[in-house]
C-alpha cells in the first residue's frame, strides 16, 4: 500500500509540473531580433542570420517552416523563410536563426538601400507564419503586423 501512495504522489507532481509548464505557454515571447550577418546571393535576394532573444517559462518545442513578408507603410518590401528553430525549455536565450530574403518584384535595390541608409524603422512591420510542434501536437500561428522598431530595439 505504501508503494502505491509512493507512485501516484510520484505521477501527481510531473503532472502537476506538466501542467503548470503548459499554462505558462501564452508568456513566451520573442523579446528582442537582431542581425548576426547578411550575405547577398543575388542582386534581389541574400541568405542571414537573424539572433532571437526567446524568453520560454513553458516547455522545450520546436518552431518550423517559418515564412514572413517585411513591409514598409503597407508596401511589401521582401519575404523570408527559415528552416527549424528548437527552443529549450524554462529559458531566455539567444538563438540563431538561419533563413533566406528576397526582395519583392516592386521594390528597388537602391530604394531598399535609401531606407536602410535612414536607419529608422518607423512604419516598419512584419507578417510572420511560423508552424509550433510540442511532441507530437502541432499548430501553425499567425503574427501580423508585429512593429519592426520595437522588436529590434
Amino acid at each position: 500500500m505504501r508503494k502505491i501512495r509512493l507512485i501516484t504522489a510520484l505521477v501527481l507532481c510531473v503532472v502537476a509540473t506538466g501542467c503548470r509548464a503548459l499554462r505558462n505557454v501564452d508568456k513566451i515571447a520573442v523579446s528582442s531580433v537582431g542581425i548576426q550577418s547578411v550575405n547577398p546571393t543575388s542582386s534581389r535576394s541574400a541568405e542571414a542570420v537573424l539572433l532571437l532573444e526567446i524568453d520560454n517559462p513553458s516547455l522545450s518545442f520546436t518552431a518550423s517552416d517559418i515564412n514572413g513578408t517585411i513591409k514598409y507603410k503597407d508596401k511589401v518590401m521582401g519575404t523570408f523563410t527559415a528552416g527549424k528553430l528548437p527552443v529549450i525549455g524554462r529559458t531566455k536565450q539567444v538563438y540563431e536563426l538561419p533563413c533566406t530574403a528576397r526582395l519583392a518584384e516592386n521594390v528597388s535595390v537602391l530604394e531598399l538601400m535609401r531606407l536602410m541608409a535612414k536607419r529608422d524603422l518607423e512604419g516598419a512591420t512584419a507578417d510572420v507564419d511560423v508552424h509550433v510542434e510540442l511532441g507530437k501536437l502541432g499548430k501553425t500561428l499567425k503574427f501580423r503586423n508585429m512593429d519592426l522598431k520595437e522588436l529590434m530595439q
